[in-house]
């Protein structure tokens, strides 16, 4: 059942108001139906009640000898009359719509002895004059190319039965349907209707994609913004709301990147400022007469220049974006593996030929370098492996190196953050190559995870979206 029902703003408030929709003319269609079965039954009480009265005056001029000869013609299916010495109706007090009739045809003959009743008839109804039923049965006809409907007979409905005394003590015996409506479900009555509802529910359909339309936009906005904080910014357009929503949201984009910007601009001062000193102690070093107190002190002014270079790289990794263009990952990570196996390191690469997405070349080259270059350093020898599943390209990094921790895996991510056992200063490394990795595949919408191998290792894994599709061989 809940896998019926949208799970989407848009969808629940088309759901409600076509719903709500259908519930008001259910109730409107059985409000007008019982009021018109209603009126339309008092309209043919009274048009009966002046038919009787007319024919009773009628008969009250006829000669006995000619009264059977004129009611045969007035016996009509829409009127049934019977002349005898015994009255169909009992003499009961009328209620409701009968005694309505009864005082109309008192009224139109100035007589008291009128009996009326209003009761039901079914298929075996037959009035006590009539030695045959009166079946139910309608004749479609069609004249002057109206159509309407005539009954022939009794249909199953409601009827008013009448019996009027007249002066030589002779009963007239009348029956007439009351059910004068037809039926309420006709072409030209449920075509309006149902044109209706697919009209306001179209209205609805186009009023509601119009009103969430905005959500759509936010959503596809602070995915951009996660990815890239120079992406376009939203357009302040539609209703106030979302005119005020929407420049909030610019608004936050820009302090944003202010932010960065203002960060990386800091750390670039930082930098060099700092390169000043380290140069005036490097050349200070070089008079040093102990030679090993100064290899110590060149190394550590290296590392520190080292440092200072990688935190500015990283930093301005922030705010510094390439643009896209159609990369080859496949070429890219076998040119790595390459390069490292060329330095006299082991590295091999196993997935397909080719494999293009769109990217940020310098970034994703810088990205999975550090990657394999962690791998050759600290685990001896690097497999990279890569793989195409449901419209993302997946990069797995393994080694044979001694793995990290599950409660630091998380943790080796974060900027400076070196695991002492197996990162020093005389492996080498800033403890940002992770942290450059994540930062840069993020910035394309993928991500980085860590894992230890069964029997020993690492696994790194690198998530990328093949945006712009795929060229796999």
């Amino acid at each position: 059942m809940r896998r019926m029902l949208p799970d989407s703003i848009a969808g629940w408030t088309v759901l409600v108001l076509v719903v709500g929709l259908l519930l008001s003319q259910a109730v409107a269609l059985v409000i007008f139906a019982t009021n018109r079965h209603d009126t339309l039954a008092a309209v043919g009480g009274r048009l009966a009640a002046d038919r009787v009265a007319a024919i009773v005056t009628l008969m009250e001029e006829t000669p006995q000898d000619e009264r059977r000869r004129v009611l045969r013609a007035l016996d009509v299916p829409g009127l049934r009359v019977g002349w005898g010495w015994m009255p169909s109706v009992s003499n009961e007090a009328a209620t409701g719509l009968a005694e309505t009739i009864r005082d109309t045809v008192r009224e139109r003959l100035g007589v008291e002895t009128v009996r009326v009743a209003v009761g039901r008839i079914g298929d075996g109804f037959a009035p006590p004059w009539a030695g045959r039923q009166y079946l139910p049965r309608w004749e479609a006809v069609e004249p002057d190319g109206r159509g309407h409907r005539m009954m022939n007979g009794f249909a199953e409905g409601k009827v008013v039965r009448m019996s009027v005394r007249l002066n030589d003590g002779s009963w007239l015996n009348f029956a007439a349907p009351l059910d004068l409506a037809g039926p309420l479900w006709r072409p030209r009555f449920t075509f309006p209707i149902v044109l209706t509802l697919l009209l306001v529910g179209a209205l609805s359909v186009w009023a509601v994609r119009r009103a969430t339309g905005p959500f759509a936009a936010f959503a596809n906005a602070a995915e951009r913004l996660g990815v890239d904080v120079a992406a376009p910014p939203l357009p302040e357009k539609g209703p106030r709301e979302v005119r005020r929503a929407a420049h909030a949201f610019n608004e936050m984009q820009t302090r944003l990147r202010r932010f960065i910007e203002d960060r990386t601009q800091m750390l670039a001062a930082v930098s060099h400022d700092l390169r000043t000193p380290i140069t005036r102690m490097r050349l200070r070093a070089e008079f040093v007469e102990d030679e090993s107190e100064r290899e110590k002190m060149l190394a550590d002014l290296a590392e520190m220049e080292a440092m200072i270079a990688a935190t500015l790289s990283f930093a301005r990794d922030d705010v510094t974006r390439e643009p896209r263009r159609q990369v080859d990952v496949a070429a890219l990570l076998q040119g790595l593996c390459d390069d490292a196996v060329a330095a006299g390191r082991e590295a091999a690469y196993d997935g397909p030929a080719s494999l293009v997405v769109e990217a940020r070349p310098t970034a994703l080259k810088r990205a999975f370098a550090n990657l394999i270059d962690n791998a050759v350093r600290y685990g001896l020898r690097a497999r990279v492996r890569m793989e195409h599943r449901h419209g993302e390209i997946v990069v797995g990094v393994d080694d044979d190196g001694p793995g990290i921790p599950p409660d630091e895996q998380e943790r080796v991510f974060a900027p400076f953050y070196r695991l002492e056992r197996s990162r020093s200063r005389e492996t080498g490394g800033t403890g940002l190559g992770l942290a450059v990795a994540r930062n840069v595949v993020r910035g394309h919408g993928g991500d980085v995870t860590l894992a230890n191998r069964e029997g020993g290792g690492l696994t790194v894994t690198v998530t990328l979206p093949v945006a712009g599709g795929g060229d796999r061989s």
